[in-house]
């Protein structure tokens, strides 16, 4: 946790069977990361990875934002190697790569026009 988890929309997926939550990530309102809504810390336990599941916490992170809050730019922090799955979701790579604890990372962008 960080200060803008408090200021966060958190979406999480639970396992039917126990509850335990399986998967979550955040959406920050525009301001708080960037000036653009933001999407972040996209995490699926390892036993579930695979499986599409942050495809799927994605895609339903884009709607709230779209749909539900009316908002046509988002942006986020990206590990290099994910581009093409954030390319595949509509995002465009907007920065060079940099480090970020010591993983490369671009910016993205998804914006509706």
């Amino acid at each position: 946790m960080d200060d803008k988890d408090k200021y966060a929309y958190h979406l999480f997926l639970e396992n039917e069977e126990d509850s335990s939550v399986i998967a979550v990530l955040r959406i920050l309102p525009e301001n708080i990361s960037y000036e653009d809504m933001a999407i972040g810390r996209v995490i699926v336990k390892k036993d579930y990875r695979g499986q599409g599941i942050s495809k799927i916490m994605m895609k339903k992170a884009i709607d709230f934002i779209t749909v539900n809050l009316g908002k046509k730019r988002i942006k986020l922090s990206g590990q290099a190697y994910l581009t093409k799955f954030y390319e595949d979701l509509g995002f465009e790579k907007v920065s060079e790569v940099y480090l970020e604890d010591n993983i490369e990372h671009y910016e993205f962008l998804y914006e509706i026009k």
